[in-house]
């Protein structure tokens, strides 16, 4: 098997030799009915954008990305790979100038969020890395998260407060004068 060819057969041990090859045609038609599934689980397993983008181009990952987030929702209600993923694409977009440009401050509820979780991070004489470990997640995911500039599943904030012994949710009825 050519090496170079099949440079993203890593992130495809599942697959025999055939199924490589026919890999190697999916991923390049995103009209391909199995399109979706193998560029998921490519996206799945892939840390390194930059072999992501030596595979597929910032150009067609831009394109199929809103298909493929969808589909990905779907089979998998709580992925940080496609969490991950997203920030990737609106990174790609906002360098593009095509995406929601952020002006300003964080949102106060983010940053009440994030004030919080680092204060019981302290508490517990955790550094940051510890809490991504221990949850699954980057160093620099919950560094963000602390200043309030990513906006987080529940899903994440519900694993974050259960590692840190926080209640999860607090719903009570606002006052309107």
């Amino acid at each position: 098997m050519n090496k170079e060819k099949f440079a993203y057969s890593k992130y495809f041990w599942d697959l025999n030799e055939k199924a490589l090859k026919e890999t190697e045609n999916i991923l390049k038609n995103p009209e391909h009915t199995k399109f979706q599934s193998r560029m998921v689980k490519l996206l799945s397993r892939c840390q390194r954008p930059e072999e992501f983008f030596s595979i597929s181009s910032k150009e067609n990952f831009i394109k199929a990305w809103p298909k493929l987030r969808r589909y990905w929702i779907r089979i998998d209600k709580e992925s940080d790979f496609r969490d991950w993923w997203q920030t990737i694409y609106e990174e790609i977009l906002k360098r593009q100038g095509k995406g929601k440009k952020i002006e300003g401050e964080p949102s106060l509820l983010f940053k009440g969020v994030g004030v919080r979780i680092r204060e019981a991070r302290i508490d517990r004489e955790m550094s940051q890395q510890d809490l991504a470990l221990a949850v699954g997640m980057e160093q620099p995911d919950i560094s963000k998260i602390e200043e309030g500039k990513k906006n987080i599943t529940l899903g994440t904030l519900a694993r974050i407060c259960k590692y840190l012994d926080y209640d999860f949710v607090i719903l009570r009825r606002s006052r309107r004068i």
